[in-house]
């Protein structure tokens, strides 16, 4: 006899209101039972959220959402399309300039520190390993994530109608419900009340036409009693300290800590962005305290293999192997490696396979730079407020994986040309660091590019 769930575990909830969207849709569409279908025409259609001000007046083209699709997106947004009512606009705009403030450290944190912790948990790498096989489409995962962090924390992303952040993070809260109810292979409620909650791999040929995205989640197979709802409450929530927490953590480490009120206004700014990604208000801590209790607590409960192939090396070998790509010299291969030890400690550079052997020459660079950054920070901020040795060493990393992993059109997940813009303009603005002495600029350029890190990009010019 199948034994109930119990539901005070965020383990086994997910996200009702995104959920019920996704059944609705695709049972107006008649594709229950090849969903890829119907959710190829839900993602053309949420294409159009571009703006924040186009959720207010968007309405579904008839042909490819009949009347009650349509109605079930549009219901959607008018609830979900709001901030919560404890957003401080005045915490937000601090926390946009932070992020605008910190330029390429706050990406290269996200590469070093924040995605690698997101794959620490077993479950949650194991549904973006079925994710179109992300270790080998590391790009399509770093682009994706940009592509909601970049409008949600850029000045107006959350407050403006100009802003992209809450058109971005909506659809992503239905790709998550998208997921689900693919890896699943039906709405997160069916598969609860199910007699068999076991959904074993399928290793038959995808449809013709279906995208190979859809296909590997739709066959990968999912036990809930063993591993909850895929993207679950807990799983979200986690996500989310990865994003705020982990950054935060990561300014500390690298001796770039921010006072008290800033942190607790960049912790704000990244609830209200959960809020909007239907993460429950109980699992979204307020404080540096909590949150770093609770990152402990989930990525514990997290830790212990489930999966007789662990996915998580081969995402996280994926990850920093993009980032090496983009470096120029051969010697700095190793580096973001051993940044991501510092970050994250030895125990999870352990569970992600980065504890092996790395190159002398990166090592003899990278401590020695971190060692005299410890020794020499403290002296000239006394002569340089607001200058760091550690500062500018990941403003030189931050750079090449800026320009090499974001600008580059070539790689797979094309930007939106809006989206695209916003990143160069922000990209130009990061191009000289006002608070370095004239040495630390020439030093900066030699090892990067002199003048705009990106050509200015018009509005009307093609990007």
């Amino acid at each position: 006899m199948t034994q109930p769930l119990p539901t005070h575990d965020p383990r086994w909830r997910a996200d009702p209101l995104a959920d019920h969207t996704i059944t609705r849709v695709l049972k107006a569409l008649g594709s229950e039972a090849r969903p890829w279908e119907g959710l190829d025409t839900l993602s053309r259609q949420i294409e159009a959220w571009q703006r924040n001000g186009d959720l207010a007046t968007w309405q579904p083209d008839p042909q490819e959402l009949p009347r009650d699709a349509g109605r079930a997106v549009r219901e959607y947004l008018d609830q979900a399309a709001r901030l919560p009512e404890w957003a401080d606009a005045r915490r937000i705009e601090r926390a946009e300039a932070l992020f605008m403030g910190q330029g390429p450290l706050s990406c290269l944190l996200l590469f070093c520190a924040s995605l690698p912790e997101c794959y620490v948990r077993p479950d949650l790498a194991a549904v973006l390993h079925a994710a179109g096989q992300l270790e080998q489409h590391t790009d399509f995962r770093i682009r994706m994530t940009a592509a909601m962090i970049f409008p949600a924390m850029m000045a107006g992303g959350l407050t403006d109608p100009a802003g992209g952040g809450v058109a971005q993070i909506l659809k992503v809260r239905l790709i998550h419900a998208s997921i689900r109810h693919l890896v699943l292979r039906g709405s997160p409620e069916a598969a609860l009340a199910s007699p068999e909650r076991h959904r074993p791999r399928l290793d038959h040929a995808p449809a013709p036409g279906t995208r190979a995205l859809h296909h590997a989640m739709w066959r990968h197979g999912w036990d809930v009693d063993r591993a909850g709802l895929p993207c679950n409450q807990e799983e979200l929530a986690y996500t989310l300290l990865t994003f705020h927490y982990v950054f935060l953590r990561g300014m500390r480490t690298l001796r770039l800590g921010l006072p008290p009120a800033d942190e607790a206004a960049y912790l704000h700014t990244w609830n209200v962005v959960g809020a909007l990604l239907g993460i429950e208000p109980g699992l979204m801590p307020a404080d540096m305290d909590r949150a770093s209790a609770q990152f402990r607590a989930l990525q514990a409960r997290g830790e212990a293999p489930r999966h007789s192939e662990d996915p998580r090396p081969a995402l996280a070998r994926a990850l920093m192997g993009a980032m090496t790509d983009t470096l120029p010299l051969r010697a700095l291969r190793d580096v973001p490696t051993l940044l991501t030890r510092h970050l994250c400690g030895r125990d999870v550079a352990k569970l992600l396979g980065l504890d092996g052997r790395t190159a002398w020459a990166s090592r003899l660079i990278f401590w020695t730079g971190l060692g005299l950054t410890r020794l020499i920070d403290g002296i000239a901020r006394w002569l340089w407020p607001g200058f760091s040795l550690s500062r500018l060493f990941c403003r030189i990393l931050g750079y090449h994986t800026i320009t090499g992993l974001l600008l580059d059109q070539t790689r797979p997940l094309k930007l939106p040309d809006h989206l695209l813009l916003q990143i160069h303009t922000t990209a130009h603005h990061w191009s000289e660091d006002v608070h370095a002495p004239a040495w630390a600029r020439a030093l900066e350029d030699r090892l990067t590019t002199a003048g705009s890190w990106v050509p200015p990009v018009s509005a009307a010019d093609p990007v």
